[in-house]
């Protein structure tokens, strides 16, 4: 089977690139090892959520995604509360500070994907391809070429590896990756509380780690991540579910009261991860494939949707100006447009872990001022607001709002 862009992997970067290509006239073969697509239950809200900016929202938008996505479940967030433990300082950001309806969205991982296939249903320019492992690449004669561990065969001008944080394609391919582990690892659950969230987000920096609410659809729901020391994680995973809860909510301070667990409770470890390369020639690299980031200002997957949404731009005005969609000139072009503004962002959110993580007393005193002084300038308030949120910067056309 031969096509344009061979896209591997069916997760949320892999599936915006496919959905912004829909309306161009490249053709595009997406695969996924997965036997089926993720679905959807009303009854039980998936353990993994996102953090959607609206610079992801207006990609989603204009991709005919966010009205499904609305139709399933979202849990829009106008406010945000961050202080530490371990003294006086906080910041209270507010939406309407800046003039903002919210401060983005709350959106479980399966929601988002399966929007995302709708906006796939009826294009005649993608072909979706289930439980499809790759087995072998290499590129001849100016073609990607794949095959697959049932036998199947893929050409391609380009091959993009939106195959998550351990890629496959980016293992094939040679290319060496900056890694530095956190020594923390991530418990994510689904919570609910005694008193409402009111849809705020709420973040705590504790002497053991980084403890997050985000508000779901239910008032009394949320989805908490908990990023704290590994062997500390070890304790807590082991715990039952009763008692996870109440050690949950004495770190969190009974902010909101009691608190029970209503999920599975699980923790994976956490990376700082980055190419040195997003692209070769035939081969490019989106999403947690390109760079892997803490999850402390959830910017993940939005820096993952803007890399797909910035691949699609790039290459659609390659294709119209006649250009190889696939030589290393008109890629180059993507990786400098995507390289820096991904290194940055990895690099300040390591930077306010090291702090917050930092338990020395003269840290501790300096980074609550710090914290207290942001609070008190509206003006630099402000401007950490619109930049987390997406609405400055060097964006790709279909993510800048009107």
């Amino acid at each position: 089977m031969r096509t344009d862009v061979l896209i591997i992997g069916g997760g949320i970067a892999g599936l915006t690139l496919a959905s912004a290509l829909v309306k161009t006239p490249l053709n595009v073969i997406l695969i996924d090892q997965h036997q089926a697509w993720p679905s959807f239950s009303k009854e039980h809200p998936d353990l993994r959520v996102s953090a959607i900016t609206r610079a992801s929202q207006c990609v989603l938008s204009r991709l005919g995604a966010w009205k499904t996505i609305c139709d399933f479940r979202v849990s829009p967030y106008y406010e945000m509360h961050v202080w530490d433990a371990a003294g006086d300082g906080f910041i209270h950001f507010d939406a309407a500070d800046i003039g903002e309806p919210d401060l983005g969205h709350i959106i479980e991982n399966t929601v988002i994907q399966n929007a995302l296939l709708k906006t796939l249903e009826g294009a005649d320019n993608i072909h979706l391809y289930n439980d499809c492992s790759p087995e072998s690449f290499s590129i001849i004669e100016d073609l990607a070429q794949l095959t697959t561990a049932d036998g199947r065969h893929f050409e391609a001008q380009l091959i993009v590896g939106a195959d998550g944080a351990h890629s496959w394609l980016r293992q094939q391919s040679s290319i060496e990756q900056s890694q530095r582990s956190y020594d923390q690892t991530a418990i994510i659950a689904t919570i609910k509380t005694e008193k409402p969230h009111q849809s705020t987000a709420w973040q705590r920096f504790t002497p053991e780690g980084i403890l997050a609410f985000l508000p779901l659809e239910n008032p009394h729901h949320s989805s908490i991540v908990w990023s704290t020391q590994s062997e500390n994680a070890k304790r807590l995973l082991a715990l039952s579910k009763n008692s996870f809860a109440k050690a949950l909510c004495e770190a969190f301070d009974h902010h909101l009261g009691e608190i029970d667990c209503i999920s599975e409770i699980a923790g994976f470890p956490l990376f700082a991860r980055h190419n040195k390369e997003y692209v070769l020639p035939h081969i490019a690299f989106i999403g947690d494939a390109a760079h892997i980031i803490h999850p402390l200002a959830g910017q993940g997957i939005n820096l993952g949707i803007l890399d797909a949404a910035a691949l699609a731009q790039t290459l659609e005005a390659a294709h119209q100006k006649k250009r190889n969609i696939a030589s290393l000139q008109t890629l180059n072009r993507y990786a400098r447009w995507r390289y820096g503004h991904n290194g940055a962002m990895l690099a300040a959110m390591s930077g306010f872990k090291h702090v917050f993580g930092n338990n020395t007393s003269f840290v501790k005193q300096w980074r609550n001022r710090g914290l207290s002084w942001v609070n008190n300038c509206q003006i630099v308030k402000n401007k950490i607001m619109r930049i987390a949120m997406g609405l400055e910067g060097d964006l790709p056309a279909i993510a800048k709002s009107v």
